[in-house]
């Protein structure tokens, strides 16, 4: 696989979330950088995003997925999930998700503002041509399954939850037992699996910048980075009432740096390289589309939450629970982090606004200074 023209900005202005009616023949290398700043007014953008056949197909999609939660779920449902404001009731969780959905429509609002007057990089001109970006985008599915399925086999042989992208325990709580061994070999293996061997390939054959590693507006990005983290931890304090305050201060002392780490090797990491630096900018080129192109990636973020400890594969009426409340929790942060990803061209943006520090830190400390028996 070779990339195409390294650290090139040519391209077809797909990226800049400029309407789904955007024709690709408009735009030309030479003057792509000013037309690709042009984001349409947000009542025309509303418009076309509503004639998306991607967005009226996921609008089905999540209706079917309300309908079967109802006829499939009892009063309570069958997950372990301690955690405080967890709900177990389908009520519950359909209430949290329709809020889940209102914060990434207002955040996604607050983002297109503040980055309404950059230039916006165009994100399918990073993308090889369109044979290469098919090939490649099936290899690295394939693979990200594949990685599943080994991190599976392993976990099982070694008595530990499998390998997915989230220790057990995190959002939802366990009763399970994690051990202090669990917590490294599962950040060591996704951040192997994932990231490193996915980057050390791809960085042979496409610069930086075409992997979305490099900002083109320092301060921009980092504005977006400041807003969206002091909103969406406002929001993960108000809602989920973490339980990181009842810390003791020696526990914070050692157990925010040690989450901080741990999840950023065993999730962010993982969800930056694997996903947002390399598949986004194919599936935009292979697509075309940008709604088309958050859709994806929020398909694809939650499939690599398949194996959360809390998940039931026991029966097909669990499974088929299992997969509908997997979609009910990682679809909607997924396509935020696209969202971030494809406003700004910068994978990182997302690693620090929307996912190492808030939630992960945030919430799952107390988790780890329990895995690791922090005393107070």
């Amino acid at each position: 696989m070779q990339g195409d023209g390294r650290g090139s900005e040519q391209g077809h202005g797909h990226g800049s979330l400029r309407g789904p009616g955007h024709d690709p023949g408009a735009d030309t290398p030479r003057g792509d950088a000013e037309r690709s700043a042009r984001t349409p007014r947000p009542g025309r953008f509303l418009a076309g995003l509503v004639r998306e056949r991607s967005v009226q197909v996921t609008v089905a999609a999540a209706a079917l997925v309300v309908v079967l939660l109802l006829l499939l779920a009892r009063d309570a449902l069958p997950f372990d999930w301690p955690a405080p404001g967890a709900s177990r009731t389908v009520s519950g969780r359909l209430g949290d998700a329709a809020l889940a959905f209102v914060e990434f429509v207002l955040l996604s609002l607050v983002v297109y503002a503040l980055t309404r007057k950059r230039t916006i990089p165009d994100l399918a001109s990073r993308a090889p041509e369109r044979d290469l970006a098919r090939r490649e985008t099936l290899l690295l599915l394939a693979y990200g399954a594949l990685g599943l399925a080994l991190g599976y086999g392993i976990a099982e042989l070694l008595g530990w939850n499998a390998f997915g992208f989230h220790l057990a325990g995190s959002i939802y709580g366990t009763h399970a037992h994690v051990a202090v061994s669990e917590a490294i070999g599962w950040a060591a293996y996704n951040l192997l699996v994932y990231a490193v061997v996915p980057l050390l390939w791809f960085r042979r054959r496409y610069s930086t910048e075409q992997l979305n590693l490099r900002s083109s507006n320092r301060r921009s990005d980092a504005l977006v980075i400041l807003v969206v983290l002091v909103l969406e931890t406002a929001v993960q304090i108000a809602a989920l009432k973490p339980e990181i305050f009842d810390l003791s201060g020696r526990q914070l002392l050692l157990g925010v740096p040690l989450t901080f780490v741990l999840y950023l090797a065993g999730a962010v990491l993982p969800a930056m390289v694997f996903l947002y630096a390399i598949l986004v900018p194919r599936f935009l080129k292979l697509t075309g589309s940008a709604a088309t192109t958050v859709i994806l990636g929020g398909l694809t973020y939650t499939a690599l939450h398949l194996w959360d400890a809390w998940t039931l594969f026991d029966s097909p009426g669990d499974a088929l629970l299992s997969l509908a409340f997997l979609l009910v929790t990682y679809f909607v942060p997924g396509m935020f982090k696209t969202v971030l990803t494809l406003r700004t061209g910068n994978a990182w943006v997302h690693v620090w606004a929307y996912h190492a520090l808030a939630p992960h830190t945030l919430a799952d400390t107390p988790g780890i200074v329990h895995v690791f028996g922090i005393k107070p």
